[in-house]
């Protein structure tokens, strides 16, 4: 909600671009999976229902998290001046990760639990790690997006940049990476640490908190980029010029400040 007079300016008002629908999609996809990890705890369920919906959850979760790579994917193709190659190998390297990450979201390694109406999974300490190293393989992608961003940073400009001054597009792709990486790092190694160390009563309990975290912030970054062009995700460096990106911003947020 805080966001919300920022994404009716930015997205709602222009015209729909292909990146305005990828941020509608991953925000409101969300919302029906919260709403989905919610009705297990008010709603009274029986043992067979239960086993449904913690399908039902996880596959929500888990397509959140692919939409999330795959727009992470997309900005770091955008940011390489679409370079065909590297988006190969980002495909090759995200199918191997993928592939990890299914065998342990999906495995049948589980049981469901019904307890006073509400409906949650059992981890046993022998396949727990496997639930953990599905969230490993994405900490391995988002390492190595944040890699991407930094070398290209650095290539680009070398040492000459500010985590303060938003005068062009790459400063917004710079600084916006550092902060989704450096927010996710946190969220996401507390996360793998309950699979890995936590109780029994810990072990999967970060997973809808982190999915939660991973959204909110991959909105923050493109509505910051839909803030500065239209192209959203899309849009290269090369494609605004400092002057013209410097009027655009102050200009859009101050209007967004006068709704405040």
């Amino acid at each position: 909600m805080v966001t919300l007079p920022e994404e009716i300016m930015f997205i709602w008002r222009r015209p729909k671009a292909m990146s305005a629908v990828l941020f509608l999609v991953n925000r409101y996809v969300a919302v029906l999976g919260n709403v989905s990890d919610l009705i297990g705890n008010f709603l009274p369920v029986s043992p067979e229902v239960c086993s449904k919906y913690l399908v039902v959850v996880e596959a929500l979760r888990f397509f959140q998290q692919i939409f999330i790579c795959l727009t992470l994917a997309l900005r770091t193709y955008a940011l390489y001046g679409r370079s065909r190659r590297l988006l190969i190998w980002m495909g090759i390297i995200s199918l191997v990760l993928l592939a990890g990450a299914l065998a342990g979201t999906f495995g049948d390694d589980s049981d469901a639990a019904v307890d006073a109406g509400d409906c949650y999974e059992i981890y046993t300490t022998a396949t727990t790690v496997r639930h953990g190293m599905a969230w490993v393989a994405m900490f391995i992608y988002e390492l190595l997006i944040f890699v991407l961003t930094i070398f290209k940073a650095w290539k680009t400009r070398g040492l000459r940049f500010s985590l303060i001054s938003r005068r062009d597009l790459l400063n917004v792709i710079f600084q916006d990476g550092v902060m989704y990486f450096a927010g996710m790092t946190l969220v996401n190694l507390s996360n793998i640490l309950t699979y890995l160390c936590g109780s029994e009563i810990l072990k999967g309990n970060l997973g809808s908190f982190t999915t939660c975290m991973s959204v909110t912030l991959i909105s923050r970054l493109m509505l910051n980029l839909h803030g500065c062009v239209d192209t959203g995700i899309f849009s290269t460096p090369a494609e605004t010029s400092p002057d013209v990106l410097t009027t655009r911003v102050d200009v859009e947020f101050a209007v967004s400040s006068h709704h405040w």
